[in-house]
């Protein structure tokens, strides 16, 4: 008998009664109820959360310090420095707080902690720091490259760093003007725009203050120089006067001698109003206003200390606490040169369009392109907007501090610009870029024997500037490509000629990709976008010219064979670009590498002149073939009809025709 039934048996005996409790499915459920509601208090008791003992904090009060003075916000050192900036060997550079590159990756390294055990390495990931997206407008001291349309828009912003610096301390501007023929439009403008600038400052109501009644209690003073051949101090004393400021404008004239003693008048400048940021008196900022549209051409001149006179300019500036904004131009991209379009002011000569080179680059302190021309019978490419300004003039505004402005009348980002849009005294520059694509691309503003000593660093630089340095090639920018058949003899002498001219590009072209394959190994450790880009574009293009110009040549040496009409009537060979090179495996192999490294320059280096330079570089076929037609060549003669019997009768057009007007040459600009 079970334990529950004998306990249902003793219920009835002590109770007389026969029904008991728990009968059926009673003691079933029961138990299941027992079962379940310990399992619950079980899994409670697991997952309950008992709050932690209480700790005890204790508190060491801290004695307050006596005589706390609160920092100011800005203080200035008694101590006379040779040069301003960053306490570090990039000086000035390091010493600017917004970025001019936003870097893919962090280059901080992993911080090293010494402890009782030894030396250990945080390994905690460093995430790389993104700059927040500017606007357009936004323009920051020592900027290298920023594009206007005319010289007003860079006075508002120029307008803008005066005013600061004065909230700062009292302030003298100098303003620089070249006196070229070409800067006269400038000049006029920046002259109509003189009494908005000075409203703007509030010069002319603090001239009249009672305040400033002395000289060196006004709170801005202007002076300005003149510098073409000769320079010269138009105001022989600063002043807060704008008459005294328009009429030494106003009586600038122009210089033809084509001389420009650009950065000797800096310096003259510098030393002579150096004293205004020494006197501890009245101590002044001071800001150098230079309108340029040359590039500085004696900045290599060797000056006082053996120093050349853009160091010394860079020097003196920083000594003095001088800063240097430059209203300048554009330099084309890889180029020294460029066409400036001139047309005659008097009515009485030729109006038509002409031309005159000007120099207005390179962008950078030496060559870091190769320049050829020959692709397919494609003449040089059109010229390209670097970006920047002349290197020198460039340099001394960020290496002080300033900022470049690159004034075109004719700046278009949005598309190209023909030459007949292009303005009068302005150079024809076909294509624009957008300043903020191009702000990471900035050249090295450094001094020569840094430069010199970056190029030593890196055989993938230097091969790519001693490359550069040896063209431009141009044997053949225009090569022979059709080839009519007189007769045999005849054509084999147009063939042999070619020829000629194509042989004497070959060790060119060898010459130039075998300096370029001693930096290869190095390519992948650049990280400077603008190296980048230059280096592979050089090897596309140089690559390029070696397939084209062999191939070009054994084409010529095939021909020269033989080669025989298929349809008879024809008596023209053209030579003609393929996509196809059939003139043997080893130039295949340096087709296909060309085309690496071009296309790697249009992927990776979009919305830049590289890339574009890249894109015309792939259209031009590298292979070739011979292409068969008919130009009449060899015309059947025909008899002329013998008028000695019928002569004509006298014409006397003179009196209709207008006399043609006289063209002159354009003047040095």
């Amino acid at each position: 008998m079970s334990p529950f039934k004998r306990l249902q048996d003793y219920w009835q005996v002590q109770t007389g009664e026969e029904n008991v409790p728990l009968e059926g499915d009673a003691p079933a459920w029961l138990i299941s109820l027992v079962v379940h509601l310990g399992l619950l208090v079980l899994l409670a008791a697991t997952f309950w959360d008992f709050p932690a003992p209480p700790q005890v904090v204790e508190l060491t009060a801290v004695p307050l310090m006596e005589d706390f003075e609160a920092p100011v916000d800005f203080a200035y050192s008694d101590l006379k420095v040779e040069e301003i900036g960053a306490n570090s060997l990039n000086g000035l550079e390091i010493a600017d707080a917004v970025g001019e590159v936003e870097q893919d990756v962090s280059v901080v390294e992993t911080p090293q902690v010494q402890t009782e055990l030894g030396q250990l390495s945080i390994q905690e990931p460093l995430m790389p720091t993104e700059s927040t997206e500017l606007s357009n407008t936004f323009v920051r001291q020592g900027a290298a490259g920023t594009g206007v349309t005319g010289a007003v828009g860079a006075i508002d912003r120029i307008t803008r760093e005066i005013l600061d610096s004065m909230e700062q301390r009292k302030t003298l501007v100098v303003w620089f003007f070249d006196q070229s023929l070409s800067l006269s439009g400038q000049r006029q403008a920046i002259f109509g725009r003189l009494d908005r600038i000075y409203d703007e400052l509030g010069v002319v109501e603090a001239s009249q203050h009672p305040a400033f009644a002395r000289h060196d209690d006004k709170p801005l003073l202007s002076s300005v120089v003149a510098f073409g051949k000769e320079i010269r101090l138009l105001t022989p004393k600063p002043t807060d006067q704008l008459s005294e400021i328009k009429s030494a404008m106003a009586s600038i004239q122009n210089d033809d001698s084509g001389v420009e003693r650009t950065f000797e008048a800096i310096c003259r400048g510098a030393e002579e109003y150096r004293r205004y940021a020494s006197n501890e008196q009245a101590k002044r900022n001071i800001l150098f206003v230079i309108f340029t549209d040359e590039t500085g051409d004696d900045g290599n001149v060797k000056g006082p200390g053996g120093l050349e006179l853009l160091d010394h300019a860079v020097k003196l500036s920083r000594q003095n606490g001088i800063r240097n904004f430059v209203v300048g131009i554009p330099s084309p991209f890889g180029r020294k040169d460029v066409e400036v379009k001139w047309i005659d002011p008097d009515p009485r000569f030729n109006q038509e369009p002409q031309w005159t080179t000007v120099t207005q680059g390179p962008e950078t302190l030496l060559p870091e392109r190769v320049k050829i021309a020959f692709g397919g019978g494609r003449r040089q490419e059109e010229p390209l907007d670097s970006g920047f300004g002349p290197f020198n003039l460039t340099r001394l505004a960020v290496a002080t501090g300033g900022i470049y402005f690159t004034v075109h009348p004719n700046r278009n980002p949005d598309r190209p610009v023909s030459r007949a849009e292009t303005s009068h005294l302005s150079a024809y520059l076909k294509y624009y870029f957008d300043a903020n694509v191009m702000r990471k691309y900035r050249p090295d503003y450094v001094t020569a024997n840094e430069y010199k000593k970056r190029l030593h660093q890196s055989r993938a630089k230097l091969a790519l500037v001693e490359a550069s340095s040896k063209t431009w090639i141009s044997p053949i920018d225009d090569p022979q490509l059709r080839f009519r058949r007189r007769d045999e003899a005849d054509l084999a002498r147009q063939l042999t000629a070619a020829q000629q001219q194509a042989a004497k590009l070959e060790p060119k072209a060898r010459d130039l990709l075998t300096t370029l394959t001693q930096g290869k190994n190095d390519r992948e450790k650049l990280t400077e976008p603008r190296w980048q880009a230059g280096y592979d574009l050089a090897m596309g293009q140089v690559l390029a010219l070696k397939v084209r110009t062999e191939g070009y040549n054994t084409m010529l040496a095939k021909a020269k064979r033989g080669m025989k009409f298929q349809n008879p009537k024809n008596d023209t060979w053209d030579l003609v670009g393929s996509n196809e090179v059939t003139s043997g495996s080893a130039l295949e192999k340096e087709a296909k590498l060309a085309e690496f490294y071009l296309k790697r320059v249009v992927d990776e280096h979009p919305g830049t002149p590289w890339a574009m330079a890249a894109k015309e570089e792939l259209t031009n076929p590298l292979g070739w073939k011979w292409r068969e037609t008919f130009t009449n060549v060899n015309p059947p003669r025909v008899a002329q009809p013998n008028n000695n019997n019928n002569p004509p009768p006298p014409r006397d057009d003179r009196r209709n025709m207008i006399p043609p007007k006289t063209t002159r040459p354009p003047p040095k600009l």
